[in-house]
């Protein structure tokens, strides 16, 4: 699919379109780039088709969904490896980061360390039940754990924002699969920036969860459905089992698990409690402990348990003696591999399926509004779908994940793609829930009570950035960024950096330095911000209300208000790069070039031919009557 032209808004075109009209020549009419591309059908017609080449086609067709049903399986495979590997190199930092209370009990940090946490380990739901592990160990007040679980919820978010960065190859393609990606980002920092403050000063999601707790009589439930692990397990299992019990105990405070591998090695042992002798002082031997005397010493008997190894485990690296650190590394390079190779061929697999009739069904289907007046209703259905899909693989990385390369090629709208993930955000609390409901009845309220926190957190956020069209802010935010990254696409990988890891370290830096340094750096910062968004927003709607020097930012330094002159150290930088430190570029570059040069060569070749003015008469008749 070719890509479709980009409307340039520089003063260049506006200029050449004023030249235009004026010569009395019309202007190009502009392709809107967000409008979802036509996949037309460039083969034969299925009424032109004998019987063969039917069924031909069918079985093609057939060979095609089984090999996409399989680079499904091992794309949701392979963020799985993807996980265990950011669990390996960065999950005991993740354990001690979430081990110093001071830290968490200020909400900024909290946040922030929710973040880099789930980003460390690439998973909502370890990050979530460590704090609920926390939690019901005591460690840790629900109420601190609030901030935490906002946090969780804006990292798992990265992963189909890096997804998005493998459709890098075609312009518009990567304007909307960018676009599609992180729309929910946005919506979970604008739901955390109203919702934060909001809970600090008034405790809502607190005390309406606790509301909720103390008016039923709960009891325990059964474990969360584990209909995902199911199926990739016997593939993941081969690779890579993880003890996650280990950055759980790192976080709860115990000092053996320090000295813990993550890589799982015994995967079948068994627990025997038997009663044994051991000496005491005798201090400690009082009425309600039976003791007795033996060579001078006093004895009396403890409960111990002893855990016996049975089999090992089978995954690849069980007799490998590597640090965590070398396997996590050597899992992330394969992981990434295995991602980007998957999703390529996902997207040329889909782009020569969805042509045709098929393409029309389908984007029917999944784009269209129910008739007027219940036209509202599609957008809640698919709030619904989007959350029972996740129910069912029990993963929102996995869901949001597989649709962004859908709204890449354009079968899914964004407008379509934004209320599918607000659903996925639902749809990773339930799951939470029903694991919540598994604990033991002692630690059941507080567990429950932070799952529902983050369940009433989505909730909130839907509410305010989607039941009005106009408050659907997050759409024309992650629109204006996927415009910005198409033009200059190194600027979303600055994006993920800044967004993901920057930021949050230095908030975290001003946090643990304390709130008066976090007040006087971060105040002036965020009045700052608040006064060039309202005079970007005054200076393309009403600029009359503005003095003639600030209608416009040329009054600044070029790189203060434009990425061209950034762009051009990038590329500068990238060519040096591909020129002196990448000699295969350069060679395939060469090749390029020695090909571009053949082909020039038999195009003239071939001119000489036809245009050679010496061919005889008899060579123009044969050729004739050749034609005829």
């Amino acid at each position: 699919m070719a890509p479709l032209p980009l409307p340039e808004i520089d003063a260049d075109l506006a200029r050449r379109d004023a030249a235009e009209s004026e010569s009395g020549s019309e202007p190009e009419q502009e392709v809107d780039p967000w409008d979802l591309p036509e996949l037309l059908d460039t083969g034969v017609k299925w009424s032109e088709l004998d019987t063969k080449g039917k069924v031909l086609r069918v079985f093609k067709s057939i060979l095609k969904f089984i090999l996409l049903l399989g680079l499904l399986y091992l794309f949701v495979c392979s963020l799985d490896i993807l996980s265990s590997a950011f669990q390996l190199v960065g999950g005991k930092a993740a354990g001690d980061i979430f081990q110093d209370n001071a830290i968490l009990s200020n909400p900024v940090a909290g946040l922030v360390i929710g973040v880099l946490v789930t980003v460390l380990v690439q998973s909502s739901s370890t990050s979530s039940s460590i704090v609920v592990s926390m939690v019901s160990s005591g460690l840790l007040e629900v109420k601190s754990a609030v901030p935490i679980i906002m946090g969780a919820n804006i990292g798992t978010s990265v992963t189909n924002t890096i997804v998005a960065l493998m459709q890098a190859g075609d312009r518009n393609e990567f304007r909307r699969a960018f676009a599609g990606a992180t729309v929910h980002d946005f919506f979970n920092w604008l739901s955390v920036i109203v919702l934060l403050p909001l809970e600090v000063a008034s405790g809502y999601l607190y005390r309406l969860s606790k509301l909720l707790i103390e008016s039923f009589n709960l009891k325990t439930g059964a474990d969360a459905p584990d209909l995902l692990k199911v199926i990739t397990e016997p593939l993941t299992k081969n690779i890579i089992e993880l003890d996650s019990s280990v950055i759980r105990d790192i976080a709860t405070g115990d000092p053996a698990a320090r000295n813990k591998s993550l890589i799982k090695i015994w995967c079948k042992t068994q627990d025997i409690t038997s009663l044994v002798n051991i000496t005491v002082p005798a201090a400690n031997c009082t009425n309600n402990i039976f003791c007795w005397e033996e060579d001078g010493e006093f004895w009396t008997q403890e409960n111990q348990t002893v855990t016996l190894n049975l089999q090992k485990c089978k995954h690849m690296f069980v007799y490998a003696n590597l640090p965590d650190i070398a396997v996590g590394l050597i899992l992330l390079a394969l992981s990434l591999l295995a991602l980007c190779t998957c999703l390529i061929l996902i997207v040329k697999l889909l782009n020569s399926m969805l042509k045709g009739q098929v393409a029309v069904v389908i984007k029917k289907v999944l784009n269209t509004d129910f008739p007027f007046p219940f036209s509202w209703v599609t957008g809640y259905l698919a709030i619904l779908v989007g959350a029972g899909m996740t129910f069912i693989v029990q993963s929102s990385s996995v869901f949001t994940s597989a649709i962004t390369p859908l709204v890449g090629i354009g079968v899914i709208s964004i407008e379509r793609a934004y209320p599918l993930t607000l659903g996925s955000n639902i749809g990773t609390t339930t799951t939470a829930i029903l694991a919540a409901l598994a604990s033991p009845g002692e630690t059941l309220a507080n567990s429950l009570q932070i799952s529902l926190c983050h369940f009433f957190f989505n909730i909130s956020g839907i509410l305010l950035w989607y039941p009005v069209p106009f408050m659907r802010i997050p759409i024309r935010l992650a629109k204006a960024l996927g415009n910005r990254t198409a033009k200059y696409r190194w600027f979303a990988v600055l994006y993920l950096i800044l967004c993901f890891l920057l930021l949050p370290l230095l908030i975290l830096g001003l946090s643990i330095a304390g709130w008066q340094v976090l007040v006087g750096v971060g105040v002036p910062v965020v009045v700052f911000a608040i006064i060039v968004i309202i005079i970007n927003v005054l200076q393309k709607r009403w600029p009359r209300f503005l003095p003639s020097c600030l209608r416009s930012w040329d009054f600044l330094p070029k790189p203060l208000h434009s990425l061209k002159p950034w762009d051009k150290v990038v590329t500068s930088g990238m060519v040096f790069c591909s020129t002196r430190c990448c000699c295969c570029c350069k060679c395939c570059r060469e090749k390029e070039k020695d090909e571009d040069k053949d082909d020039m060569k038999t195009k003239s070749k071939s001119l000489e031919m036809y245009d050679n003015p010496t061919l005889s008469i008899e060579d123009e008749a044969k050729a004739k009557a050749t034609h005829l």
